[in-house]
């Protein structure tokens, strides 16, 4: 018979101690960084007004990075696309010098220089073709994911469809807790991109990829990525909050992310808004003092790299390496603060991205700075959201001549052209800057981008006389209802609707009436079945006959279902141009060389008897551009440093 020794005691506690040690649960941080809706601002230079800005620039949010990291002992940096597209260094490089074999683009020169971990694919990234988004990151060296983006196999089947890119990442880090011990964990990060991209893009995408519901894909996927042993999943759309109500195909689903089992955090993008912030207050569910979505930590940090969002995770693991999340916050910092008309700049851009895309932005300069024409007088788009304006005039002349000399020797010769466009620069989130502003004399190309922003592709859509009206009626939805009788101060402009959505459509002649309530929602819900907005509409003098075939010139992203206008969807488009809408311009300046672009002033509002006081918010600087005989006057200034003017109708 063997004996076995006895213990002593206190060696049994220790022994007990110790394993209850191993056991026990550590408290973690972890820290996830995103930057999104960079548009190639790399810089902290504003291409269009030829001048540094301290309000833009991933050069700036680079330090706010390197701040944000320092404070935590763990953190993972995302991005969440649009990077390719949205200032002249971005059309400089795809359109103008191109990528050739083992160039880097220059975003991911200054992006490779963060240790990024991953990087999300946004609309904006195929407006310059599939092989373009390929070669440029190629140069980038973290992954890339989207998740909802698949090869077109041409048949209907979307259970066998193959994706495009990886759909998500699973990553393996070693945290370090709060008592000092180390934890490895595996993160898993999915990224979506907003189905739309098929309109948007139709010229780039048809026949080649196809895209699926973000929530549908996350709802399939997301038990994956746990299954395959994601201790923690981050979601990064690139895509808006949108409503509480949801459709399927959203372009905005971020809400309804939130509501699916098993995501920690989401990084989001795409709108340009800023979350946590005031502005989603209102919607159920929302908390923005904790930053989270129906209880799960979020931000979006703006546009331009003028803010870093954060979500700072609390996780506990246990002794045999079981995680779990138990709280969250989101929120945001900024690169810069407003203090009246003056911007404070909070950072300094890192030096290291600068001198990595000095020549690029060298280049960028000089090629924004070629003269192309002369104008006959001043073009300013200060007060383009309340009168005929000519930064949109000499834009839908220009589109207007492209596609009449399209359409010659073809079966829609001699079918009127109409041409539609609207304000892109006209201050909201952008600010009291956000203003196009030319002096008469040079044109420059500078000036050509700054009067249109986006680089579109023109196309032509086939419409009737009653089509024409709707389109109006929903572009007049940016307009608050006036009461007549009401002597307070109203304010005349909805700041829930984007401007870049008020379209004018040149070559008829229309009033607005705007004690009259808005036919459609922001959504291009029809509201107000009854009303009518738009009045005395006239096409060569004569009122417009509805059923009358008319062709308006426009651009991708209005005829492929942009804005949600109604009759647009991209099944009447009958020019898919391989233009760009900027190069139209710029073509059309180049062969004038002197242009006028005064406005025809074919649009008004409908009177109102009375003395109401009808506000709205432009420029501080938009004075200038007054007469004595203007309806308009400046009033005040707001506390954002923005002027507050006066209409009277």
């Amino acid at each position: 018979m063997t004996t076995r020794p006895i213990l002593p005691a206190a060696f049994v506690l220790a022994a007990l101690l110790a394993s209850a040690n191993l056991l026990a649960d550590a408290n973690v941080q972890l820290r996830v960084l995103e930057t999104t809706d960079i548009h190639v601002h790399i810089v902290d230079y504003d291409y269009y007004q030829d001048q540094p800005s301290v309000a833009v620039g991933l050069a700036r949010t680079a330090t706010l990075i390197e701040i944000a990291r320092a404070e935590v002992k763990n953190s993972i940096l995302v991005d969440n696309g649009d990077l390719l597209q949205g200032n002249p260094l971005g059309d400089f490089i795809a359109r103008q010098r191109g990528l050739g074999e083992g160039d880097v683009h220059p975003v991911y020169k200054a992006m490779n220089l963060l240790d990024y971990t991953v990087g999300n694919v946004g609309n904006h990234e195929f407006n310059f073709g599939l092989e373009f988004l390929g070669q440029s990151i190629a140069g980038a060296n973290f992954n890339y994911i989207s998740a909802n983006v698949f090869y077109d196999d041409g048949d209907d089947d979307a259970s066998n469809d193959e994706p495009y890119f990886d759909q998500y990442i699973i990553v393996d880090r070693t945290l370090t807790a709060e008592d000092g011990s180390e934890h490895d964990i595996k993160i898993g990060i999915i990224g979506f991109v907003p189905p739309q991209i098929m309109n948007w893009d139709m010229a780039n995408l048809k026949g080649r990829v196809v895209a699926h519901d973000i929530v549908d894909t996350a709802r399939e996927l997301v038990p994956r990525m746990k299954a395959e042993g994601a201790d923690v999943v981050i979601a990064v759309p690139h895509s808006g909050i949108g409503t509480v109500d949801r459709h399927g195909m959203d372009e905005n689903a971020t809400y309804y992310l939130s509501q699916v089992p098993d995501i920690n955090a989401i990084m989001f993008g795409h709108t340009h808004g800023i979350f946590p912030s005031d502005e989603y207050a209102e919607l159920p569910g929302i908390d923005i003092e904790k930053g989270t979505i129906n209880g799960v930590p979020a931000t979006m940090p703006g546009y331009w790299g003028n803010h870093l969002g954060y979500v700072d995770l609390q996780l506990s693991v246990s002794g045999v390496g079981e995680w779990t999340v138990t709280s969250g916050i989101g929120t945001v910092r900024p690169i810069f603060r407003r203090d009246g008309n003056e911007l404070i700049p909070l950072v300094e851009p890192m030096q290291e991205i600068l001198t990595a895309v000095q020549e690029d932005h060298d280049a960028t300069i000089a090629f924004v700075r070629t003269g192309v024409g002369e104008l006959s007088a001043a073009i300013n788009s200060f007060f383009a959201l309340v009168r005929d304006d000519p930064s949109v005039q000499i834009v839908t002349n220009a589109q207007k001549r492209y596609v009449e000399r399209l359409i010659q020797g073809t079966e829609f010769e001699g079918t009127p052209v109409l041409s539609a466009s609207a304000p892109f620069k006209s201050g909201g989130r952008g600010g009291d800057d956000n203003f196009t502003d030319i002096d008469a004399g040079e044109i420059a190309l500078k000036h050509v981008a700054d009067l249109y922003i986006y680089p579109n592709t023109l196309r032509a859509v086939k419409i009737t006389g009653s089509q024409v009206r709707e389109w109006l009626e929903m572009s007049a939805s940016i307009f608050n209802r006036i009461d007549p009788n009401d002597d307070r101060e109203q304010e005349l402009l909805n700041p829930g609707f984007l401007s870049f959505n008020f379209d004018v459509i040149d070559g008829v002649s229309y009033r607005i009436d705007v004690t009259q309530a808005a036919r459609y929602d922001r959504d291009g819900k029809l509201i107000n079945a009854a009303s009518h907005r738009i009045l005395d509409l006239s096409y060569d003098g004569q009122p417009i006959d509805m059923d009358e075939i008319f062709i308006v010139a426009t651009n991708n992203y209005r005829a492929g279902g942009g804005g949600h206008f109604p009759g647009m969807d991209g099944g009447n488009i009958i020019i898919e141009a391989p233009d760009t809408n900027r190069s139209v311009l710029a073509d059309y300046i180049f062969e004038l060389q002197t242009v006028d672009p005064s406005a025809d002033n074919n649009w008004s509002f409908m009177p109102i008897a009375g003395d109401v006081k009808v506000t709205f918010t432009s420029s501080s600087k938009a004075g200038k551009a007054l007469t004595p005989d203007s309806p308009i006057e400046q009033i005040g200034i707001n506390d954002d440093g923005s002027g507050k003017y006066r209409i009277r109708f």
